[in-house]
């Protein structure tokens, strides 16, 4: 089976975005400014962007310790690898 060209642009757009607000997050966090929402970067990992959640978690040791995200981050990537299966054992 071969993969739409579509996911494929999606998941390196999407993890870009999420890397990048991963940044930013830790950057406001040193700054202690405004930080960005838990929920938009939840939602960036849920829309394809979770492999750059695993990057932007081990470039900037970022949200790793905190064992609420922590749980949400790995469901997010378990539904992910779910659908990848659903998908791809057609």
């Amino acid at each position: 089976m071969q993969v739409p060209v579509f996911f494929v642009y999606n998941y390196l757009v999407m993890s870009l975005i999420t890397l990048l607000l991963y940044a930013v997050d830790k950057w406001k966090a040193k700054k202690s400014s405004q930080r960005i929402p838990e929920k938009v970067l939840h939602l960036s990992e849920l829309l394809g962007g979770w492999p750059g959640g695993i990057l932007g978690q081990l470039f900037f040791r970022h949200k790793c310790s905190k064992l609420s995200y922590q749980l949400v981050f790995w469901a997010i990537v378990a539904i992910h690898l779910f659908l990848w299966y659903l998908q791809l054992r057609k």
